[in-house]
Formats: C-alpha cells, structure tokens, sequence
C-alpha cells in the first residue's frame, strides 16, 4: 500500500502542479508503474475543474464559468498537455523529416503554428463544452460526469499509445522517456480501469454515451498512425497532443449525440 501510494504521488507530481510529499521524485522505477494512474490524474484534475465552474455559475454566466473552468485545469496542470500539443502543431506543421519534427518539438519557443493550434484548441473546447453543459440544464451530478469523464477517457487515448508504438526519441532529452521504457499488465489495466469506470457510470443512465469511445479512439488511432508514419512513434509531446485532440473529440461527440441520436 505504501508503494502504491508512493507510485501514484509520483505521477500526480509528474502531471500536475499539486504539492505532493517531499520524499517523492521522478526515479524512472516509479514513473514507470505511475502510468496506471495517469487516467485517475484526470479524475482529480476534473474534479478541481468542475469545482471551479460549479462554484463561479452561481456568480456568473455558464459561458464564464466554463472558462474559469478550463483556465483552472490548465493551472492545475502547468499547462502540461497545451504545451505538447503547441510542440506538435509547431513540429509538423514546420517540419518534413523525423529528424527537423523532432528538433523543433525540443524548441521551448512557441512558433506560428503552435499559436495559432492552440487558439483554435481554446475557442473550440470553449464552445464545445459551453453547449455540453447547457444541454444538462444545471444537473450538478451529470456535469460533474461530463468533466471528469472527458479528462480521464482523453487521458486513456494518450497513455495508451505507449502500449501500442516505440518511443521515437534515440536520447533521454525527452521527459517522457522513463514512463515509456517499459509497462506490465498492472499498467494496462490501471489505465483502462481509470480511464473508461468514469464513462460507464455516465453511461449507466443512457447508454448511448458508450458510443464515444468509438470517435475518440479513432482519433487516437489516426494520430498514433500519423506519428508513426513521420517520426516513428512518439514523444511525450504527441501523448500532450493526443489528449487534448481526444478530449474536443469527447465534447463533440456528447453534442452529437444528444442531437442526432
């Protein structure tokens, strides 16, 4: 129970900006195992994210709310998963061979094309997930499900392209490196536990919810392919970008659904 404890700190540490344990550090052993947690990471980070928009849609509008909201998991993240897939949109949208892509995902400055990805990411999951809450009409329990089912399911599509593709990097340059060394079973089923409990619940009162999984796996799918193709696998900065593709992806689907099904 200890180490589990000490495993899961590690990858709360890792992925968010809560103070954890001074005795927690990022020993490749333990970030290693922490892959199973990464899908609970979104439960929490969910969680603190609804808190914000429930606490401010007393004050203000669902519009500003929902800002607020998205402004409080990018906090509660360090902008952790923004800042890979800026990388991303700036890599290959500047690049034409593995070795440039890579090169400029290294670049900690932000280039045109990683600006302009994550002005279109913000008013897209803006819009999205503004008309998703309004669609429960202040039922507190089923937004509450949105939001943590969106951030652990997207949380899921990323992580498990690490057990399915190569780590495309030859160096240890990357910070994503020692959680993609190597994974058991335990990984696998901690990260599919974590990552679908929150979307069977939500579906537990219509089940047509399941039918998410299916888009967003397939944009994991198309995006673990794409980065295959130009830089054969994948870097922690794609896992950044997966999850936050996959996550509009879950918003846009709920619309979907809610108003063709």
């Amino acid at each position: 129970m200890k180490k589990e404890l000490h495993i899961f700190f590690t990858c709360l540490m890792f992925y968010t900006r809560i103070p954890c344990p001074k005795n927690i550090t990022h020993h490749p052993d333990y970030l290693n195992k922490a892959t199973r947690y990464f899908p609970f990471i979104g439960w929490i980070v969910g969680s603190i994210s609804f808190l914000a928009f429930y606490f401010f849609s007393f004050f203000l509008s669902a519009e500003i709310a929902v800002i607020l909201a998205i402004i409080t998991s990018i906090l509660t993240t360090g902008a952790f998963h923004e800042d890979g897939f800026a990388d991303v949109c700036d890599g290959f949208g500047g690049g034409w061979t593995k070795e440039k892509i890579l090169m400029i995902m290294k670049d900690s400055a932000i280039g045109a094309y990683g600006a302009i990805g994550l002005v279109l990411l913000f008013l897209l999951k803006f819009k999205l997930l503004s008309e998703s809450v309004l669609l429960f009409e202040k039922d507190y329990f089923f937004i509450f499900l949105l939001f943590i089912s969106a951030h652990s399911l997207s949380r899921l599509g990323a992580i498990s392209i690490i057990f399915t593709h190569e780590y495309s990097r030859d160096d240890a340059s990357s910070k994503s490196k020692p959680i993609a060394k190597q994974y058991t079973w335990k990984e696998v089923f901690g990260s599919f536990f974590f990552g679908l409990f929150p979307l069977i619940v939500f579906s537990y009162f219509d089940l047509k919810f399941l039918l998410i999984l299916i888009p967003v796996f397939a944009a994991r799918y198309f995006l673990a392919r794409y980065f295959q193709k130009w830089i054969d696998g994948y870097t922690g900065d794609c896992l950044g970008a997966t999850q936050q593709v996959c996550e509009v992806v879950f918003y846009l689907s709920i619309l979907f659904l809610w108003k063709f099904i």
